[in-house]
C-alpha cells in the first residue's frame, strides 16, 4: 500500500473532529422522529446524550439504539435526554423507531447541518469503497451547554453502558 492511500485510508476511518471537551455544544434545530421539532436549547440544565450513527436499521445502527433502549430507564433516572442523529428522513426514522420500540427521539438531519456543525460528516471507507457520511461518535453535554465527554470511537452493543457510567 503506498503513502498516499495509506494516509487516505486512516483518514477516511476515523473523524478529525473540531470540537473538544469543554467547547460549547453547537446548538441545532431538528425534525424528529414521531413529528415536531426539537432544539438543544430546549434541554437546558439537563445532560444529552447525542449520539451521531450512519444509517436506520443497519447492524451496528441497531446494536447501538437497541443499548440505548435497554438502558433508557437508569438514563431517564439519571436526568438525561438521549437524542440520536442521522441524515435518515423522518419517514425512516419512525420505521426504525416502531421497528425496535425505540422510547427516545431521532433526529432528522437531512441537510446535515447538524453532522457538519459537530463534525462527525467525513470521508470513510468500507469495503475498499470510499465516500462520505456520518461517523458514529457520542457527545455528552452538560446542563451548561457545554461538551462534557466526546466518544468518537464507539463500540455500538457496549457503548450505552459506557455513556452510562460517565454520568
Amino acid at each position: 500500500m503506498n503513502l498516499e492511500l495509506l494516509v487516505f485510508t486512516l483518514m477516511a476511518s476515523e473523524p478529525v473532529l473540531k470540537l473538544k471537551e469543554g467547547d460549547p455544544a453547537p446548538d441545532f434545530t431538528a425534525a424528529t422522529s414521531g413529528g415536531g421539532q426539537v432544539s438543544l436549547a430546549d434541554f437546558k440544565g439537563q445532560n444529552v446524550i447525542l449520539f451521531f450513527y450512519p444509517k436506520d436499521d443497519t447492524p451496528g445502527c441497531t446494536k447501538e439504539a437497541c443499548a440505548f433502549r435497554d438502558h433508557f430507564a437508569e438514563f431517564t433516572r439519571q436526568g438525561a435526554v438521549i437524542l440520536g442523529v442521522s441524515t435518515d428522513p423522518v419517514k425512516g426514522h419512525d420505521k426504525f423507531v416502531r421497528k425496535f420500540r425505540l422510547p427516545f427521539r431521532l433526529l432528522a438531519d437531512e441537510d446535515r447541518k447538524i453532522v457538519e456543525a459537530y463534525g462527525v460528516w467525513g470521508q470513510k471507507s468500507f469495503m475498499g469503497r470510499n465516500y462520505f457520511g456520518t461517523h458514529r461518535v457520542t457527545f455528552l453535554i452538560g446542563p451548561d451547554g457545554r461538551i462534557k465527554k466526546i466518544w468518537a470511537k464507539v463500540n455500538s452493543a457496549e457503548h450505552a453502558a459506557e455513556v452510562l457510567a460517565a454520568l
